[in-house]
């Protein structure tokens, strides 16, 4: 058994060693347990410093899960499973799909968007994968594919390569992406032997998953730099949660500590409509916020997209804050960081040259 697994196995995953170590009364979140699984692993233990923190609040059970009346959330808000062609797969934009490689996590995050299956049994089976692979092979328009779960990197090396040589040979099929949240919760799974198979199948990218600086340590560092080592060039997902990081002054340390360990941050997701998370939801203005205290203010590399990953299967849609103010034939006026005004004078239009074609061009019509 490699280390990392010793480190999953040791993790708490019970009512009663909650309680025994976090001092969480077993009888309060039993409900919970019992229907959203829960995982904390000895790595992210560590980093909680006290009741109530960033990390405490993403893994530890709360009886808010179970408040459900008068929400408007639900098990699928993106309607992955009406986007499935074959089982473990999703198909909803042209050129690329969603795989799902495991149900299992290193940690069960209590806001997670599949929140419905995450935990239960389920591995990526042969007959699986070849149903999936058949499916992108008979579709030429599929250039992407991201494998999720779930962590792909739950996986056992040999299965994780399996998956990874069978797309592979795929010959449409230009880049392979993985989801994970391992670098951050199980840094022990990052080690010499996957980042010498993972680099075998380039082009390769990584999303990793981070919501607050405090996250960011030594050895998430170490484990991000084997992984960019390796060629593998890596983003950043942060989810936008009410009292974890809804402050700007929390997110520009997040971004900022991300491209120091050589992590693009990609997207702030606002939270899904996922049942049983609604405790966790900001409104969109704080975000909207964020992203206008970042741009100038620190590194244009440090500023991710804003998004709504919208419901009923919508997809991501970009929220901007309003930085153009007018625009027309002569002037376009914008509001920089500062919420200064400034007028940038179009060009002027270009002259329009009538062209004579000659008989023998009409000819090559």
């Amino acid at each position: 058994m490699d280390q990392w697994q010793k480190d999953l196995k040791a993790s708490i995953s019970d009512v009663e060693t909650l309680e025994k170590v976090l001092g969480v009364p077993a009888d309060s979140v039993r409900d919970v347990v019992d229907r959203y699984p829960m995982r904390i692993t000895p790595y992210l233990l560590k980093q909680i410093k006290k009741k109530g923190d960033s990390l405490w609040q993403q893994v530890v059970p709360s009886p808010e899960e179970m408040e459900l009346e008068g929400s408007c959330d639900v098990e699928d808000p993106l309607h992955e499973e009406a986007d499935s062609p074959v089982e473990n797969l999703v198909h909803r934009y042209p050129d690329r799909v969603l795989l799902f490689v495991t149900n299992q996590c290193p940690i069960y995050c209590r806001f997670c968007t599949r929140k419905r299956f995450v935990g239960s049994p389920g591995t990526l089976s042969p007959e699986n994968l070849r149903q999936a692979c058949d499916y992108i092979s008979e579709h030429k328009e599929i250039r992407d594919i991201i494998l999720s779960g779930g962590d792909p990197l739950l996986v056992v090396d040999r299965l994780l390569e399996r998956v990874l040589k069978a797309l592979r040979g795929i010959p449409h099929l230009e880049i392979i992406r993985i989801g994970t949240r391992v670098p951050g919760t199980l840094p022990s799974r990052i080690t010499p032997a996957l980042c010498n198979i993972l680099k075998k199948y380039h082009p390769l990218y990584m999303n990793l998953h981070f919501n607050h600086p405090d996250e960011i340590t030594p050895e998430v560092g170490r484990a991000c730099g084997m992984l960019a080592d390796a060629g593998i060039p890596l983003g950043s997902q942060t989810v936008l949660m009410e009292g974890i990081n809804d402050e700007p002054e929390v997110m520009i340390r997040l971004m900022q500590k991300l491209l120091a360990i050589r992590v693009k941050p990609y997207y702030i997701y606002q939270a899904d409509l996922v049942q049983g998370t609604a405790h966790f939801r900001a409104r969109v203005e704080k975000g909207l916020k964020i992203i206008t205290a970042l741009r100038g203010h620190t590194s244009g590399m440090a500023v991710p997209h804003f998004v709504i990953d919208a419901p009923q299967g919508g997809g991501k849609v970009a929220i901007l804050p309003e930085t153009l103010l007018h625009i027309d034939d002569e002037t376009v006026i914008v509001k920089n960081y500062e919420e200064k005004i400034f007028k940038y004078p179009q060009p002027k239009p270009k002259p329009t040259s009538l062209h004579v074609l000659s008989s023998s061009h009409h000819d090559c019509e």
